[in-house]
This record gives structure tokens, C-alpha cells and sequence, in this order.
């Protein structure tokens, strides 16, 4: 690499409203063509929605908790061990523990139909702070694969 290089996460400024950097995450992925305005009003009428049914939580505090609750802790990958293929399951690191997250909290968003974004958003946001939602299953689904596969461990690298 050379000595100039910088990563995109030293590229992120905090968001205007919250100073926050997951904030920033977030936005960046709900963003479609390069629209971050667009993406920022659909975060923040999210964040307004999820803290009318929670009003007692601070909106910073739901997005947090929420992916917090999203993130697996392990994770299975292919790996091909004379002719077979095993799912061999392996701990993730925290960088990709919350980009997983992210993702699965705005593509479980972008599945729901019939409602607007922010509001599809807001209801995915609220049930991952509880603990259920499409996110919060997906990870126990990741974790149960794991699980399920244990016997293959030994084949991580």
C-alpha cells in the first residue's frame, strides 16, 4: 500500500445531527446513487418514528442498541477439503460484526413492502432494539448454523 493511503473509515466525518460515526455507517448504506441527503432524512425520520414508540430512549441509544443486537459473533464459511465442501465456523471481527449488522438491519428494511422507507426502517430499528426482528433472527440463524457445524472447526485457518 502506499504511504498516502487512507481507509474509508478515515475518510467518515461524524453526522451532522448526532456526531456519530455508526450513524454515519448507517446512512451510508441505506444511501442509493450517491443521494446522502435523500439517505440522511430517511435515517432521521426513521430515528423520529422509532423514538415515538420508545419515547423513554434516547434516538441515539436505539440505533446503537439495535445494531449492538443485530451482530453475530461467529459466522460460517465454505471451505473445500478434498472434494467436499464444509461450513466451517469461525469468530468475526468487530469491524464485521457491524457492517453485518447494518446490512441485515437495512435489507430486512428493504424487504418489508407497502411503506414508506423511514417507516420500514423505524419498525426494523425498534424490534432489533427489543431483541426480535428480521435482524435479530437472521443472527441467531448464523449462530445456529455455526453451531450445527462446530464438528468442522478444527478446518479453520
Amino acid at each position: 500500500m502506499p504511504r498516502n493511503y487512507k481507509s474509508t473509515a478515515a475518510l467518515l466525518k461524524p453526522d451532522p445531527k448526532f456526531g456519530s460515526m455508526l450513524a454515519t455507517k448507517i446512512i451510508n448504506k441505506i444511501m442509493l446513487d450517491g443521494k446522502k441527503s435523500t439517505a440522511q432524512s430517511v435515517f432521521y425520520e426513521a430515528l423520529d418514528l422509532a423514538s415515538k414508540k420508545l419515547p423513554e430512549v434516547e434516538p441515539v441509544e436505539i440505533f446503537t442498541q439495535a445494531i449492538e443486537n443485530a451482530k453475530p459473533m461467529v459466522e460460517v464459511r465454505s471451505k473445500r477439503v478434498g472434494g467436499a465442501n464444509y461450513q466451517v465456523p469461525r469468530e468475526v471481527k468487530k469491524n464485521r460484526q457491524q457492517s453485518l449488522a447494518i446490512r441485515w438491519v437495512i435489507d430486512n428494511s428493504r424487504k418489508k413492502k407497502g411503506k414508506p422507507m423511514a417507516q420500514r426502517l423505524a419498525e426494523e430499528l425498534v424490534d432489533a432494539y427489543n431483541g426480535t426482528g428480521a435482524s435479530v433472527q437472521w443472527k441467531e440463524n448464523v449462530h445456529k448454523m455455526a453451531d450445527a457445524n462446530k464438528a468442522y472447526a478444527h478446518y479453520a485457518r
